[in-house]
This record gives C-alpha cells, sequence and structure tokens, in this order.
C-alpha cells in the first residue's frame, strides 16, 4: 500500500515522534490522494493526521513481543540489499 511507511514497532532505540507523525501523514497522503490539501481542506487534513498518529502510538504502546528489539542499521541494510535485487544495482 504505501512503500514510504516504515515499520516502527520493536526497534531499539523506540520509534520518535517524528517517525509516528511521518508515517501518519504519508497514510493520509495516500488516503487522502493530496500530498498537499487545499486551504479549504487544511484543518481536516491535519487532525486526520494527529488522530492517526495518536492511534499508532496507542498501537505502538499496547503491543508485545518476545522477539529482540530489531537493529535500525541492519534493517536498511536489508532494505537497500532487497532493492538491490530489485531494481539492480547502481552504477
Amino acid at each position: 500500500m504505501c512503500r514510504n511507511i516504515k515499520t516502527l514497532f520493536n526497534f531499539e532505540p523506540p520509534a520518535t515522534e517524528l517517525e509516528i507523525r511521518d508515517a501518519s501523514l504519508q497514510f493520509v497522503r495516500k488516503l487522502s490522494g493530496f500530498t498537499v490539501p487545499s486551504k479549504a481542506n487544511e484543518a481536516a487534513f491535519e487532525q486526520a493526521v494527529e488522530e492517526v498518529a495518536a492511534s499508532a502510538r496507542r498501537l505502538i504502546g499496547a503491543m508485545v513481543t518476545a522477539a529482540e528489539p530489531r537493529n535500525r542499521d541492519v534493517e536498511a541494510a536489508k532494505a537497500k540489499a532487497r532493492s538491490a535485487i530489485r531494481f539492480g544495482a547502481p552504477g
């Protein structure tokens, strides 16, 4: 659905408020079809972003796992390797 929305649960250090807000913004952009809303829709757009972010915070805070926290650098390297396989190595 939204390729730019990254997994935020079970990382060390935990997801930041900025990461949660960015994921929420991307989700609302996808749902609305607008990157930037018109002035007439700006308030509704921002309210939706805040509500999605609040729901995401509650979800992340309520979830439990026995798995070890993931390392952001390791996960980024895995994603880069998958991308290289899918799209070919640059250069």
